[in-house]
């Protein structure tokens, strides 16, 4: 299923998209798409409805988080040997963790607001990994029983902040608007391997981003096993497992996002996102 939220902010709908790309109304099944939803148990019985049952949502209009409830964020850094090497980093010998708080986190093509002063904003096209039950101290062998489904994240940086400004990575990754998550949760059942996905970002039409999910260093069974040694994952908590090379710090010389620019990016088979950059705003975070 590829399930989705639609609507202005606070009155979200929930839908999902049909095998034609119809968006379709869940509103007379369920009142929201949650993360007690995204368990086994709650994904059930929407797998078993027939979408043609549901009404056609013609003018979907605002495409929402595709869920509700979000707990936890989850990064890992540097999860790509070539996007390592662009950024002239060692590998990683053990995952790098880091966390956007849930103000982060918008919809799939809702404006970039640049914080105040930023002066280096970055791109990061990277598949998100969607728990669907509690996760703690698990094996790899099981780690993907875990998992709800997979999504698109853009991971906005501002790497000024990230780097230069002392302590951690947190301050250049959790600025309001930094996390575009969607549009679709796709569930895991129609995601036959999650090491096997093209990915893709482009600036202003031009491509900047390519990769797959294949050359991941740690792959998603290791992230999730991995994770849940320092915390619990609960149903609705969001991993998003590193870029491909070619983002702005990366390129010679780097390049950042200013007011005016447009990103386009998607994973294969998990749909596309497209973001306008503002300068600092907060009338576009709130409206």
């Amino acid at each position: 299923m590829k399930l989705m939220r639609y609507g202005a902010k606070g009155a979200e709908k929930p839908g999902l998209v049909d095998a034609t790309g119809q968006v379709r109304d869940l509103s007379g099944v369920v009142t929201d798409i949650g993360a007690s939803l995204l368990t086994p148990q709650g994904l059930a019985p929407l797998a078993r409805i027939d979408p043609a049952t549901l009404p056609v949502v013609t003018q979907p209009g605002r495409i929402a988080l595709p869920w509700a409830g979000m707990g936890k964020f989850v990064c890992i850094g540097l999860n790509y040997a070539d996007h390592a090497a662009e950024a002239g980093l060692a590998l990683p010998a053990e995952p790098i963790i880091f966390m956007k708080p849930i103000s982060a986190a918008v919809g799939c093509n809702d404006p970039v607001v640049l914080p105040k002063d930023a002066v280096k904003g970055d791109w990061e096209v990277e598949l998100g990994v969607v728990i669907g039950a509690r996760a703690r101290y698990v094996s790899e062998a099981d780690a993907l029983k875990h998992v709800a489904g997979y999504c698109v994240v853009n991971d906005v940086s501002e790497r000024e902040y990230q780097i230069e400004r002392g302590g951690t990575w947190d301050k250049g990754k959790g600025c309001d608007t930094f996390g575009p998550v969607g549009p679709w949760l796709v569930t895991a059942d129609e995601v036959a391997d999650p090491q096997a996905l093209d990915m893709w970002l482009d600036l202003n039409g031009q491509r900047a981003q390519t990769g797959n999910t294949r050359t991941m260093i740690f792959g998603v069974a290791q992230l999730v096993s991995y994770v849940s040694r320092f915390m619990t994952l609960y149903p609705g908590d969001l991993i998003s497992t590193g870029t491909p090379p070619g983002v702005g710090m990366g390129a010679k010389p780097p390049r950042y996002l200013k007011p005016g620019d447009e990103m386009r990016l998607g994973i294969a088979g998990l749909g596309e996102q497209r973001q306008k950059v503002h300068a600092w705003n907060p009338d576009l975070i709130d409206g």
